[in-house]
């Protein structure tokens, strides 16, 4: 953006999703208010909020608007467990190609765990896997998933994690696989990743773990790892366990990125149970609307987004710090508590 140009603000999607997901949707807009973040949001409906008003699970009037913007931010939203409709999550992922699932996860100042210096970034295949949603009756009693991996697939993910690797000074990228015994798919995401490496990234460190001694040595240590690339369901897993080293879901931010497109999201639940008593820990989504400032602010070219991002950023860190924390992590602020005390700080 040269001095000529006009900085106007960016136009985002933003999909409030079921449960407790407008109340921390709002909770985050009044901090990117306070923080002079320059975004707009065009609300979109999405999930049972979107079955309610009599739409479809996933409008496709909330996709266009996603494509138009380029960037979406979403709460979470309903899905149920062995029957109903499919995840309005992965419906999102296929809809829009977006490849990479990327969950930053790192310990945080007033929030003890068992685990100190954690500071990993899981890089998720998003489109391919067991999550294919290739599933079949074969007779009565018995049925089928098909698990898909493609070397395009493979390849584009690897390339993304090293990318990713390398901008952000990071060091190495490991690889969680189960190679030995499915040796054709996680054969092929095992040789793309060995093949990007050697071949396009020679600079970052390597290394491969199968997906079980991968993940008991994640728990016996985790800050030996730095960028940790799987597949789809490897890293759906192992992401959710990474985040219990942290403090849980509630602490931690994700995205959902592909060549023109990212979304990004708070992945834990909606929460309906506590929907609407003002309880729920809009933590997660705000640190997801900080990543997706980074992310305007690299790919637009405007360094106020960065700027706001490291306000919010720095505020909800020494929020935490002050034990200023809702009921989920032992404090018993209220959502619009913890989302004043975090604009006080700034």
């Amino acid at each position: 953006m040269n001095g000529n140009d006009v900085q106007s603000n960016h136009l985002v999607a933003l999909l409030p999703g079921d449960g407790i997901g407008p109340e921390i949707s709002r909770a985050v807009r009044k901090i990117l208010s306070a923080a002079h973040a320059p975004v707009e949001f065009d609300v979109r409906l999405a999930g049972m909020t979107a079955l309610e008003s009599g739409d479809d699970l996933l409008p496709e009037s909330t996709l266009d608007a996603i494509r138009e913007h380029g960037v979406a931010l979403k709460g979470p939203c309903t899905t149920p467990v062995g029957e109903g409709f499919r995840s309005v999550n992965v419906l999102i992922r296929k809809s829009l190609d977006l490849y990479a699932a990327v969950r930053p996860v790192r310990s945080l100042d007033g929030v003890p765990t068992r685990y100190e210096g954690v500071d990993l970034v899981v890089v998720r295949e998003n489109t391919e896997g067991l999550y294919s949603g290739v599933e079949n009756e074969i007779t009565d009693g018995v049925v089928t998933t098909l698990k898909v991996a493609t070397e395009k697939a493979c390849l584009r993910i690897a390339r993304w994690a090293f990318d990713f690797t390398r901008r952000r000074g990071r060091k190495k990228v490991t690889v969680f696989h189960k190679a030995n015994i499915m040796k054709l798919t996680d054969g092929l995401f095992i040789r793309c990743a060995r093949q990007v490496h050697e071949e396009e990234y020679p600079d970052v460190e390597y290394g491969e773990l199968i997906i079980d001694a991968g993940c008991m040595r994640l728990v016996q240590d985790p800050t030996r790892f730095d960028v940790l690339l799987m597949e789809n369901l490897y890293g759906d897993v192992a992401s959710d366990l990474c985040a219990g080293m942290v403090g849980g879901l509630g602490v931690v931010p994700g995205s959902n990125i592909g060549e023109k497109i990212a979304v990004f999201e708070a992945v834990h639940g909606s929460a309906p149970d506590i929907a609407g008593q003002g309880l729920a820990n809009p933590m997660a989504l705000l640190m997801s609307a900080v990543m997706m400032l980074h992310h305007l602010g690299e790919k637009r070219d405007d360094p106020r987004c960065d700027e706001a991002a490291d306000r919010i950023k720095a505020a909800y860190n020494r929020a935490m710090a002050d034990g200023m924390k809702t009921g989920d992590l032992g404090g018993d602020l209220t959502t619009d508590a913890f989302s004043q005390a975090v604009i006080d700080r700034m």
